[in-house]
């Protein structure tokens, strides 16, 4: 690197920080998540003003891969800590509400999203025809766990039990996404590396029945240094077999222990927590540059208006149908329904893959990004006028035995 490389790089990044916090401050003065404005942030940054003057400048060709790179470890430590705030046990004891929330706000926008993408969007499908019917179908589907962790307790709704069916809807539909976008990769990379992916399998079941036994025989937590070089391995691991590493460092965070005492998984999730609050504007930015909406014409706004329409149809109107089948009072349902539309970062995750696996061209990554924004920042403001105020809803301690027990405390509040 020469020495204006390296200071190109600190500039980028003090700025990077700079204007990432400061609009992730004024996302939380309107009550919407951080991440909101960080994105937001990384869009200014990129080619959509001034012609991509400002992106030239600031993020030249020779930089670019550099801040790749700082991003790519924030995305693996982002994943880590999604794949350890994954509590298998909140998947189950919710009862048949929770399963019919999982089929409604999977099957119904995946089936809208494949359609689109057949039909309106069939223009921009390249050579993998198939491949991305399923991962538009796919990118519609998702919901953003962490990032509705955080909407759930900024309106008071994380003790409730609408918002633990909302997390165990979330984490089941995160689990979902991840096991078929690697499906997706897997068909989409193929050719003559095709059998490393065989070899993904033997390596879950390696970190569930080695590494994961090995951890809990560790004399004390998981150290915080230790928590981090084995995401970015196990990253470097799944990256190496043909898979994207994200599914790596999720798999990492899924095997880490849980303990009797709480605190020191606390404290690892805290301090892994910082450094990703800190590199993931990083990422945001490298997206940014990817989305040019200052050429946008008529027919790419027609197509924005079907993604919008897709996204929020397919979500919450699955999402509502869902747990209405189950009974659930209509209000709790719309609730639901509208908390299930939440994608925000892992959207921006899964479709950075979409775009390097070449599945989005760079006009229908913007559009896609554009939705990621608008659902996530349409959450609270949907939520504030279903419930004016916080729900004093406490979580069952025990699971019910029928969906009718489970509803009660929903019904007292309609």
């Amino acid at each position: 690197m020469t020495s204006f490389q390296v200071q190109l790089v600190f500039i980028d990044l003090a700025l990077i920080f700079g204007l990432a916090r400061g609009l992730g401050r004024l996302a939380a003065l309107v009550r919407q998540p951080p991440v909101v404005g960080e994105i937001i942030a990384g869009v200014l940054l990129g080619p959509t003003l001034f012609h991509g003057q400002i992106a030239a400048r600031l993020f030249p060709a020779d930089i670019r891969p550099l801040l790749t790179g700082v991003s790519y470890v924030g995305v693996a430590l982002f994943m880590f800590l999604v794949g350890m705030e994954l509590d298998a046990g909140s998947l189950r004891g919710r009862g048949r509400i929770t399963a019919g929330a999982v089929v409604g706000s999977t099957v119904v926008p995946f089936v809208l999203g494949t359609v689109l993408a057949l039909t309106a969007l069939r223009s921009h499908q390249g050579q993998h025809g198939a491949a991305f019917a399923v991962f538009i179908g796919l990118s519609v589907s998702v919901t953003a766990f962490p990032v509705l962790a955080r909407i759930l307790a900024d309106r008071g709704l994380a003790r409730t039990a609408l918002g633990g069916i909302a997390l165990s809807t979330a984490a089941a539909v995160d689990v979902l996404a991840w096991v078929a976008l690697a499906a997706v990769q897997a068909v989409v990379s193929g050719g003559s590396n095709h059998w490393r992916v065989l070899l993904f399998l033997p390596y879950v079941l390696a970190m569930f029945l080695v590494v994961r036994p090995l951890l809990r025989r560790l004399p004390g937590p998981v150290p915080f240094v230790a928590a981090v070089a084995g995401t970015l391995l196990s990253a470097a691991a799944t990256e190496a077999m043909g898979m994207h590493f994200i599914f790596g460092a999720f798999l990492f965070g899924t095997v880490i222990p849980r303990s009797s005492t709480p605190a020191p998984r606390v404290a690892l999730h805290e301090r892994t927590s910082q450094i990703t609050a800190l590199l993931m504007p990083v990422y945001f930015v490298v997206a940014g540059l990817q989305v040019d909406l200052g050429s946008l014409d008529l027919a790419q706004v027609a197509s924005l208006c079907l993604i919008l329409l897709t996204a929020f149809l397919g979500k919450i109107g699955g999402t509502y149908l869902g747990v209405r089948t189950q009974n659930l009072a209509p209000r709790p349902a719309a609730a639901l329904a509208v908390l299930m539309n939440t994608r925000g970062l892992t959207e921006l995750v899964i479709l950075g893959v979409g775009l390097q696996l070449g599945l989005l061209d760079r006009n229908l990554y913007s559009l896609m990004v554009v939705m990621a924004l608008v659902t996530t920042a349409a959450t609270g403001p949907l939520i504030a006028r279903l419930y004016a105020g916080p729900l004093e809803i406490p979580v069952p301690a025990a699971p019910a035995s029928s969906p009718r027990d489970e509803l009660q405390p929903l019904r007292q509040r309609r």
